[in-house]
């Protein structure tokens, strides 16, 4: 079976070349440096989780490429039972973990709608984009590699098209074609769990004009690339290194953004699968949207499941009965599983593409990630007010200061409940951190924005037809045109 174990994933991290910065300070080893290594550990998870038998389904498929078992997050989705089993695995993985694990889902469903835009391409244009991106995840899978996926461009002025820009590097581009392969400059930022990763799956940020072609560019690359910088722009904590006790909040999990700068970063033919083919640029979020957003229902639901967890248990150390909270235990349920189930139900009802991979319905998963955009506040909410004064204020002393010489005891003395005090603050820290800190999975922007969701919503919600619907059932004949102006 072509997975990799832990060890040899960390390995292959440490063989990488150095090009990840934090502090103004080159990381040498993300794998034990203190602003990498928590997001590191949470994605060897994945490699540790799946050499358990009992949950293999959950971490493998077999590969319809080679008839191989390989993981999951290297797997085309070809069917509603496998993005099923992306819901599954994104809720799975914030249980054990307790944070996000995006660079690995991000890349992973940008490859999967490459698959179908690349297909599309070369029906139309002649080109062998799709054989290139078949020969890669072939290889790809054998490999068991780790893939960060990267969409985001920092755009500029909003209000300004590609073209009127200050400055031409404000969206990823083509700035050199070769016989071999092309040169891109630009960045791609806030992109998810880079420092874990091995290659970097870039899609076009936005839908583009014939005058913007060079900006239509898709390609996968080795994070340690020449001439790509990275820099880390976020850590669960602020970059000093916690050993032990609560100030981590999880053992073995952390997540981190990154900017990615592409100062003239050469790609091989092989790796590119879009070069100005701007018509399908849009199709290329489009895809992507659709799977990604029916599946964030899933990362959430995980998510929720452990604040529920989290806030009973720091009420159980304050001393309070469970029961005392049924009624926002209920919600914070019903707020799990309405995110999750709307992206099951958004990939039962999608399609098949002519690729053979399977793409999400627009409307419901617009409609999940809408809901993704409010009903986890609301989780949060109910999970500081569970909790208590404890977990939501932030006034949990360090781990350092909790076992400080001078005044250690007095602390351990003052925190203790019906619990012992290292334990009700490892329970308030953990809320803390799935509620306010750098547990929560982008909720609001994480995919997108819910305002983009909305257009979304509203250009596939089809209310002319409902009108329509309207009229034949009143018995309405005459025509009831739309009045001008707002």
């Amino acid at each position: 079976m072509a997975v990799r174990s832990y060890e040899e994933y960390i390995a292959s991290l440490k063989r990488m070349r150095p090009n990840i910065h934090k502090f103004d300070e080159l990381i040498e080893d993300v794998t034990t440096h203190p602003a990498t290594k928590r997001t590191v550990e949470g994605h060897g998870q994945i490699f540790k989780l799946t050499a358990d038998p009992s949950l293999r389904d959950v971490f493998t498929t077999i590969s319809s490429l080679t008839g191989e078992p390989v993981s999951r997050y290297l797997s085309l989705i070809q069917s509603p039972e496998d993005m099923w089993a992306n819901s599954r695995l994104k809720r799975t993985m914030f249980q054990k973990t307790g944070t996000c694990t995006g660079g690995r889902c991000v890349g992973w469903t940008a490859f999967n709608s490459m698959y179908a835009v690349t297909y599309d391409i070369d029906k139309e244009m002649g080109t062998d984009y799709h054989l290139r991106i078949r020969e890669w995840l072939r290889d790809a899978q054998k490999r068991d590699i780790t893939i960060s996926g990267a969409l985001t461009d920092p755009k500029g002025d909003r209000a300004k098209g590609v073209a009127e820009q200050s400055d031409p590097d404000y969206f990823l581009r083509i700035v050199e074609r070769r016989p071999d392969g092309i040169v891109v400059r630009g960045a791609k930022v806030m992109i998810c769990g880079v420092a874990a990763a091995n290659e970097i799956f870039v899609l076009p940020g936005s839908g583009y004009s014939e005058h913007d072609a060079d900006y239509a560019v898709s390609f996968v690359v080795p994070r340690d690339a020449e001439n790509l910088t990275i820099v880390e722009t976020r850590h669960p904590s602020d970059g000093r290194d916690y050993e032990d006790g609560f100030d981590s909040a999880v053992q073995e999990g952390g997540i981190t953004q990154a900017f990615l700068l592409f100062e003239d970063v050469f790609i091989p033919n092989e790796r590119v699968f879009m070069a100005g083919e701007y018509k399908f640029a849009q199709a290329a979020v489009l895809n992507f949207i659709c799977n990604y957003r029916a599946a964030i229902g899933g990362c959430v639901a995980g998510q929720g499941d452990v604040k529920i967890g989290a806030a009973l248990l720091t009420a159980r150390t304050n001393g309070l009965n469970s029961k005392v909270f049924k009624d926002k235990v209920i919600q914070m349920q019903i707020n799990n599983e309405t995110t999750f189930g709307m992206g099951i139900a958004a990939a039962a009802m999608g399609k098949k593409h002519p690729s053979g991979v399977w793409l999400s319905d627009q409307l419901l998963s617009n409609v999940n990630k809408v809901l993704v955009a409010t009903l986890p506040y609301e989780t949060s909410r109910l999970a500081q007010d569970i909790a208590g004064g404890i977990a939501e204020t932030g006034c949990i002393p360090s781990y350092k200061d909790f076992k400080s010489t001078k005044y250690g005891h007095l602390i351990e003395k003052y925190m203790a409940a019906r619990s012992s005090a290292e334990s009700r603050l490892k329970a308030a820290r953990l809320v803390e951190w799935a509620t306010i800190g750098a547990g929560v999975p982008g909720c609001m922007h994480g995919g997108g924005s819910p305002d983009g969701a909305k257009l979304m919503i509203r250009s596939y919600g089809k209310v002319d037809e409902k009108v329509e619907m309207a009229k034949r059932l009143a018995g309405i004949t005459e025509e009831v045109p739309e009045p001008g102006g707002k």
